[in-house]
């Protein structure tokens, strides 16, 4: 299914936050959704998450993905409880890069949908922002 079977496209914000600045798995990420024909919204590295916040908010966007390589994702759980606070629980938040093991279930029991490491074929991660973005919009329409 392409993101333009959905009535409207998904709409994906594609961040770094914190102070990773490798960005090119991001870059890659958010060209390959686009060409999957999803609206990607990409901000670059060294966000903050009350700005990313207030994206997701403003692009009405359906799913947050976060790139980490050098331990942002350790502040992934803040951005979930700020996007619960903002009444944005429905946007699924993804994380994509290197994850220790030991740490993913952390992130999991925070909020987070999913977390991809490297390698992970963009097939499967086009095909979970799909599904996750039937969720959101359907949690958001039972609110």
């Amino acid at each position: 299914m392409r993101g333009t079977q959905l009535g409207r496209p998904p709409r994906v914000l594609v961040t770094k936050i914190g102070f990773d600045g490798h960005d090119r798995g991001s870059r890659i990420v958010a060209a390959f959704l686009r060409d999957a024909g999803m609206e990607v919204i990409y901000t670059g590295p060294w966000q903050k998450i009350p700005a990313v916040v207030q994206m997701a908010l403003e692009e009405d966007v359906d799913v947050v993905g976060v790139s980490s390589l050098a331990t942002d994702h350790l502040i992934v759980p803040k951005l979930v409880t700020a996007m619960r606070e903002a009444e944005l629980g429905h946007v699924a938040v993804i994380v994509g890069g290197i994850v220790p093991e030991d740490e993913e279930a952390g992130l999991l029991e925070a909020g987070v949908a999913r977390i991809f490491h490297p390698g992970v074929p963009r097939e499967e991660i086009i095909r979970t922002v799909l599904d996750l973005t039937v969720q959101a919009r359907a949690a958001l329409d039972a609110a």
